[in-house]
């Protein structure tokens, strides 16, 4: 009952003006629903406990995040308290409570919005003992469908899609499921190649937002992306990259 009493609060905030204004824009209650799950998504299980992230962010679209602008804070909070109930109700272990952040990305269209994750140690205070050291989760990107509408009936609010980002080595696609990849001979790296002309660490596949950028670790031989030597490159669905003599093909797609 907390719960679906927070929900409602969160529906209400764009109700009236807003509510008519901007009926495509990401709602209230669809983050706090989808940051609930990646909650549930990212619990790790200790020795006594069950951890959950305590650090959100949101990335939203210009304009969506303007949709919020004159209640940015109070949403932030509300938002923040449907996760406490959330942590409360499934028996979830939390380090502080839970802190909800937003940031703008231009990168994304009008309903799309991005979550990432992190577990952070409370600063000051001493290490809780049986808490997991976990890395931050790689940004799940969510995608509004185009809802096909029988005549005369309205279209149920069809659930977001979780975005896949996959780099593909000699025909075998490796999911990206962390915010840094990186791609070398060494058996320390994420995508390890049988390529004498790779270096140990070669290069990176790093997440900034919902954007991809492909980094040189000051290779011997260089990254080509596209046919185009670089150090730095933002990456596009179907962009190839040359890591020594080693292509690589990077997608991200709909599953």
């Amino acid at each position: 009952m907390v719960l679906r009493s927070l929900e409602q609060k969160l529906e209400s905030l764009l109700e009236g003006m807003f509510g008519r204004a901007f009926k495509t824009n990401v709602q209230p209650v669809e983050l706090a629903r989808k940051l609930a799950k990646e909650m549930d998504e990212h619990r790790t299980i200790s020795v006594s406990r069950v951890y959950v992230p305590n650090e959100y962010v949101l990335y939203l679209s210009p304009s969506d995040r303007e949709q919020f602008s004159g209640y940015e804070a109070s949403l932030l909070g509300e938002l923040q308290e449907y996760l406490i109930e959330h942590a409360r109700r499934e028996g979830y272990a939390l380090l502080t409570q839970p802190r909800v952040l937003m940031e703008t990305d231009s990168d994304l269209d009008v309903g799309e919005f991005g979550i990432a994750t992190r577990m952070v140690q409370p600063k000051g205070a001493a290490l809780v003992p049986d808490a997991p050291e976990v890395a931050a989760g790689a940004t799940m990107i969510y995608k509004p469908r185009t809802p096909e509408v029988e005549d005369g009936a309205a279209p149920e609010p069809p659930p977001p899609e979780r975005e896949v980002v996959t780099l593909v080595v000699n025909g075998r696609p490796h999911e990206v499921t962390k915010q840094r990849v990186t791609i070398g001979r060494s058996r320390e790296c994420d995508i390890r190649l049988s390529d004498p002309n790779a270096s140990r660490q070669h290069a990176e596949l790093r997440q900034d937002g919902v954007a991809y950028w492909l980094v040189d670790l000051g290779s011997t031989n260089g990254v080509v992306v596209n046919g185009t030597r670089t150090k730095k490159a933002k990456l596009e669905p179907g962009d190839t990259i040359t890591v020594g003599s080693t292509t690589l093909e990077f997608r991200r797609e709909l599953p």
